[in-house]
C-alpha cells in the first residue's frame, strides 16, 4: 500500500476557506488567445530546391535521448513531488489531516470507494440539484480541496505540474436539445473567494480545458462517451505570472494510450488574475455545477470519481 506523502516544507499552517466561483463558458471559438500547438518532431521540407539526399538528412537529425516512457521517468526524477493524495489510506482526506473535504452535508456528498486508478481506493463526489445537502458555500458541489496544505500551494513566479485522475460515473452524455451547462471536475484557483484561474470541465460530450481571465478554451476531449466509467488521466503545467510571462500546457492519457498525450499549449498568457486579493492559490476537485439547474433541464444528479491528485515541481 502506497503511503501519501508527507508534507515537504515548513509545518503547515491555518488559513483560507474553501470558497470559490466560476462558469463554464459558452461554446465560441478562441480567437483572443495567442496559441501554440503541439509541433511533430520532425518538421518535412517538400520544397524540391531544399531536398537532400537521403543520408544526409539522416546525418543532419539530432540524436534521440529518450522514449515517452524513459522521458517520463527522467521528469518524475528531476521533479519535486509536493503532494500526493492517492486515497490508500482509506479515509476522504487520505491520511493527510490539513486536506480539506467536503463541505455538502449529505450523507453520500462524498465517500472513499474501493475501485481507484492505479491502487484499490480512490473518492466520490456526489451532487443532486435542488437538494440542500449538495450545497456548499452556496452552490451546488462537493469538492476536496489543499487551501490548508501549504506545501502544494502555488504562487507568482512558481511552475507547477498538477496530475489528476477522473471517472465519469454513470456519466448521462449529452444529446442534442438537452441543456448545455457543464460541470467543473478540476480547478487551481487563488484562495480568498476568486475564480478559478484554469479548470476542465465536463461540457456537452467534451472535456475542456478553460482559463476564465484570459478567456481560453479549448476541447481536450473531444467526445468523452466512449469512455463513460473508464478513468482519465489529465495533466495540466502552470507557470504562475502576473504578466504575458505565464504558461498552461495541457496532456490527456485516455484508455489504451501508454503515456500522456500533449493536446494544447497557450504561451505568454497571465495566468495569475485574482479578482481579490490573495496571497496563493490551490487546487481542488470533484464536483462544481455552477449553472446547472432542474430549471434549465440539467441532469439531476451527476457522480464523479478521482484519485492520484499530484502536484510537483516542473522538470
Amino acid at each position: 500500500m502506497r503511503k501519501p506523502l508527507v508534507h515537504l516544507t515548513a509545518a503547515l499552517t491555518l488559513s483560507g476557506t474553501l470558497l470559490t466561483t466560476g462558469c463554464l463558458a459558452e461554446d465560441r471559438a478562441d480567437a483572443q488567445s495567442r496559441d501554440t500547438q503541439p509541433q511533430s518532431a520532425q518538421p518535412t521540407d517538400t520544397d524540391p530546391k531544399n531536398a537532400q539526399p537521403q543520408a544526409a538528412q539522416s546525418q543532419q537529425r539530432p540524436p534521440q535521448t529518450a522514449q515517452p516512457a524513459q522521458q517520463a521517468r527522467t521528469d518524475r526524477k528531476n521533479s519535486k513531488p509536493l503532494l500526493d493524495v492517492d486515497y490508500e489510506s482509506g479515509t476522504l482526506d487520505s491520511g493527510i489531516p490539513d486536506l480539506t473535504t467536503t463541505h455538502a452535508t449529505a450523507p453520500d456528498a462524498s465517500a472513499v470507494v474501493g475501485s481507484g486508478h492505479t491502487g484499490g481506493h480512490g473518492v466520490m463526489h456526489k451532487v443532486t440539484l435542488d437538494d440542500e445537502g449538495y450545497v456548499s458555500d452556496g452552490a451546488p458541489r462537493s469538492e476536496s480541496a489543499t487551501d490548508k496544505v501549504t506545501a502544494s500551494r502555488f504562487r507568482v513566479g512558481d511552475e507547477r505540474r498538477y496530475e489528476f485522475s477522473v471517472l465519469l460515473k454513470d456519466w448521462k452524455t449529452y444529446e442534442e436539445g438537452d441543456a448545455t451547462t457543464g460541470d467543473i471536475l478540476f480547478q487551481g484557483k487563488p484562495a480568498n473567494s476568486n475564480p478559478p484561474s484554469f479548470y476542465l470541465g465536463a461540457k456537452r460530450n467534451q472535456i475542456i480545458f478553460r482559463s476564465p481571465g484570459p478567456d481560453l478554451q479549448w476541447p481536450v476531449v473531444d467526445d468523452y462517451r466512449p469512455y463513460v466509467n473508464k478513468w482519465l488521466r489529465f495533466r495540466v503545467d502552470v507557470r504562475w505570472a502576473d504578466d504575458n510571462t505565464g504558461s498552461y500546457k495541457i496532456s490527456a492519457k485516455l484508455p489504451g494510450q501508454q503515456d500522456f498525450e500533449l493536446k494544447k499549449v497557450y504561451e505568454d498568457t497571465r495566468t495569475w488574475h485574482p479578482k481579490n486579493p490573495s496571497d496563493f492559490g490551490y487546487v481542488k476537485w470533484g464536483l462544481y455545477r455552477p449553472d446547472s439547474t432542474t430549471e434549465k433541464g440539467s441532469v439531476k444528479t451527476r457522480i464523479a470519481y478521482h484519485d492520484d491528485i499530484r502536484v510537483s515541481t516542473l522538470p
